[in-house]
């Protein structure tokens, strides 16, 4: 059954109307404006006039640090002697204790499974009741679900914890790119969400330094310290979500445009009064320009109409980061250890990369300054397809002695997926999907992530298990393939989305406009309002 082209101009009517009867006569040039000035911007003077925005953005992104914190905690913690000894068994063969792969799969995929519910609910609860306050209450349930974990006695209550933990961090993994793409212009927009990027970072290398503290310590204490840090973030952050302004956008979503304005002001720096009222302006017809064009705000939705198209591009630039290798080289301890590695250069050498993934986020920011979202995602991506199959091929024709160069390319691989892959999708996430479906559509994303990641760590935990399949380094092979298959996919479907407000987003996907022209697509949200001539005529004292 054929579909009648989207009409663009019939809807940007209804829009203007409905924008001009709740703001005034002057509302769509002031929205107008508004367009304008972001474009006009430079970096300086979008830093200056929302410096406050910038702030608290970088505040509730700081939930991410606990997830990338605890992210690499089980998967190294396979490599903890004494980990192994409390939740695994002696094999006389290996002449070591280990846990097995039935219990590595649960253990890995624990925290996943609540992750997916959790977001799959904060896509629901934040339409409804905003960013702020489903935040402090997941913190609030993440503060008592760590004493599950801290006092595990045995491997199923791990997994019942860990479960419970994924469900707060579900939450803080879709909220935070979120949130942080609504406060900020479209000049900050890629920073901004790619420092979620950032802190997942920070975590983790501030879990790998406290792995590579407490591997001396013996007992019990050994793993449970590492699993108590986690109780220094949640009290802090709370208060950080009280004190936050809400995104302006969920405000004029739910119609409640006095408080959008103050919002606005809240996260504003040094801009007037008529700035700020032409910020609201845009805003309303953006949102009212989307319910336009598609009807309904459920997750049905995200997969209807021009929505299927965004999703899809959510959906598929955040499975990338797991089909680009990410199980297997980006936290390599365990593999280095099952290959042969002595198990303290296996952890200095994993500090080493967290250390190395760090700076690749930093340096990220510097090139997403100059190049766009597409051509650092396919570039990344073709290099990490590279350096996959050159470590397969290591294994196969050196054996042991190409571990340390083995080592070496992961080090590297985890910067390259640091400068690319990693930060640029939570950018993309953020700024595909529609302003009105925004919640819902990052859960979706988030959540095929999950997924994927659930069967990558099922797969991880047999490929490197040496009492299971026992492929060390060969597994290069097999995520070398899945890395080509996104790269394929992105060098056709992935558009250009730099520089773009979402109201020109919004146009662009509904004249479905090809991903290799986004870029050089010329868009007026305004150029069908002849009403727009008619209030600057008379703004100017014309008429």
């Amino acid at each position: 059954m054929a579909t009648s082209p989207v009409l663009v101009n019939r809807h940007q009517k209804v829009a203007d109307a409905d924008l001009e009867e709740k703001l005034g006569q002057y509302a769509l040039l002031q929205a107008k404006q508004a367009t304008d000035d972001e474009h006009a911007q430079t970096l300086v003077e979008a830093l200056r006039q929302n410096r406050k925005a910038v702030l608290w953005s970088v505040l509730i992104s700081m939930s991410i640090i606990m997830e990338g914190y605890d992210t690499i905690l089980i998967g190294n913690f396979f490599a903890y002697p004494e980990f192994a000894k409390k939740f695994g068994d002696y094999y006389p063969e290996e002449d070591d204790w280990e846990v097995s792969a039935q219990w590595q799969t649960g253990l890995n995929m624990a925290s996943t499974v609540g992750a997916i519910f959790g977001g799959l609910m904060n896509g629901y609860f934040a339409s409804r009741f905003g960013y702020r306050w489903v935040m402090i209450v997941a913190m609030g349930f993440l503060n008592a679900f760590i004493f599950v974990v801290f006092f595990a006695p045995n491997a199923a209550t791990l997994v019942g914890g860990q479960i419970l933990c994924g469900l707060s961090w579900g939450v803080f993994a879709t909220l935070s790119p979120a949130y942080a793409s609504e406060v900020c212009p479209t000049n900050l927009r890629g920073y901004l969400t790619t420092y979620v990027n950032l802190c997942w970072a920070i975590g983790q290398l501030i879990a790998s330094g406290v792995l590579r503290g407490c591997l001396p310590i013996e007992g019990e204490m050994g793993y449970r310290i590492p699993f108590a840090i986690q109780w220094l973030w949640p009290l802090p952050l709370m208060l950080i979500a009280y004190l936050a302004p809400e995104s302006p956008w969920f405000l004029v979503r739910a119609d409640r445009l006095d408080e959008a304005k103050e919002a606005i002001a809240r996260l504003s720096g040094e801009k007037t009064d008529e700035q700020i009222q032409s910020q609201l302006a845009m805003m309303v017809h953006t949102t009212r320009l989307e319910a336009e064009v598609t009807k309904g705000a459920t997750y049905a939705d995200c997969f209807r109409g021009v929505d299927l198209r965004r999703t899809e591009i959510c959906m598929l630039a955040f499975m990338g980061q797991i089909l680009s290798g990410s199980s297997f080289a980006y936290t390599p301890t365990y593999f280095f250890t099952t290959a042969g590695m002595e198990t303290y250069n296996a952890f200095n050498l994993s500090l080493g990369a967290k250390g190395m993934a760090f700076v690749g986020t930093v340096s990220s920011w510097w090139l997403i300054t100059y190049f766009g979202r597409r051509t650092l995602y396919v570039a990344g991506m073709g290099m990490l397809t590279v350096i996959l199959f050159v470590i397969g091929i290591l294994d196969v024709s050196a054996g042991e002695a190409g571990l340390w160069p083995s080592g070496g390319l992961c080090v590297f691989w985890l910067f390259t997926y640091s400068l690319t892959i990693g930060p640029l999708a939570y950018s993309i996430i953020s700024e595909t999907s529609s302003v009105r479906l925004r919640p819902l559509s990052v859960v979706l994303a988030r959540t095929a992530y999950q997924l994927t990641n659930i069967v990558s760590q099922v797969l991880y935990s047999y490929m490197q298990n040496p009492t299971a399949w026992d492929f060390e380094g060969k597994s290069g092979f097999f995520w070398g393939g899945t890395a080509l298959c996104v790269f394929v996919w992105a060098y056709f479907r992935l558009p250009e989305i730099k520089g773009r407000t979402y109201e020109e987003l919004d146009i662009l996907f509904a004249n479905k406009t090809p991903a290799r022209k986004f870029a050089s697509s010329h868009v007026d949200a305004y150029a069908m309002s002849g009403s727009v001539e008619v209030q600057e005529k008379t703004a100017k004292g014309d008429l």
